[in-house]
């Protein structure tokens, strides 16, 4: 039996994206409160979009539909909840500084991966 270690990671780094989504959706008020604290701009229409393109771009990843462009607006979307999600830059001396870092650096190998796989076929 032979394993299709691309399909394999393609699936994985879809559910990365599709369950924190759909997460998003049935825990949209817990969400819009981490999101207005973060001063992320129109709060309520950028939690919607991230919620959606994770669903459906995590989705069509998992299928191996629309690879490229999936990737990329995933990798995108990464780079902003990075920047307004994950700011360990403006947590000095904050506890949650380690791990916002953590999770900084954490989703660069996420962006990598989905980069690689933008380059795909």
């Amino acid at each position: 039996m032979s394993v299709n270690l691309f399909v394999v990671g393609r699936v994985l780094i879809g559910i990365y994206f599709l369950l924190p989504g759909i997460a998003k959706v049935f825990l949209f008020s817990a969400n819009l409160e981490v999101v207005i604290a973060k001063e992320v701009p129109f709060p309520v229409f950028s939690l919607s979009l991230v919620a959606i393109t994770q669903i459906l771009l995590g989705s069509f990843i998992i299928f191996g539909r629309y690879l490229k462009v999936s990737s990329i607006g995933l990798a995108i979307t990464t780079l902003l909840i990075n920047f307004y999600i994950h700011d360990f830059w403006n947590l000095s001396g904050d506890p949650s500084q380690v791990h916002e870092t953590q999770n900084f650096v954490k989703n660069l190998g996420i962006l990598a991966g989905l980069l690689i796989l933008s380059k795909e076929r």
